[in-house]
């Protein structure tokens, strides 16, 4: 079974669904890992109290990309309010492989963008295990 998902995460590393900036957008926020190098900006169209569209941009290791990828899969059409909510096991349970506590960051970077943008706090995760 982790085979199965280290080949999903190797495909949207490879081939990442909604990369890319969108003009124009409502939200945007910008992170970066300094410990793995890895730099994320997000842009977001909001409709009806809506994600209406996600990009998200910039360049990392394959557990930052690959994450980013997903989360966006599933962030668009969800409610500005339930986005700006959702914490770090959701983001790691859509890895669905364990990540270990130096990896942590890299999985988190873009749903830590995403949730800037949403709620205008930048401070996520402030240390909590479970967001």
């Amino acid at each position: 079974m982790d085979d199965l998902y280290r080949d999903y995460i190797l495909d949207h590393y490879k081939r990442p669904r909604n990369f890319g900036e969108l003009e124009p957008h409502d939200l945007e926020a910008y992170e970066h890992n300094p410990l793995c190098g890895d730099e994320l900006g997000v842009h977001i169209r909001v409709r009806d109290g809506r994600i209406a569209a996600l990009r998200f941009h910039g360049q990392g290791c394959a557990i930052s990309q690959a994450a980013a990828s997903i989360a966006s899969e599933e962030l668009e059409g969800m409610s500005i309010e339930e986005a700006g909510q959702l914490g770090a096991d959701w983001m790691l349970e859509l890895l669905g492989i364990p990540i270990s506590a130096t990896r942590r960051k890299c999985a988190l970077l873009s749903l830590k963008a995403v949730r800037g943008a949403v709620t205008g706090d930048a401070s996520w995760p402030n240390g909590s295990s479970s967001g």
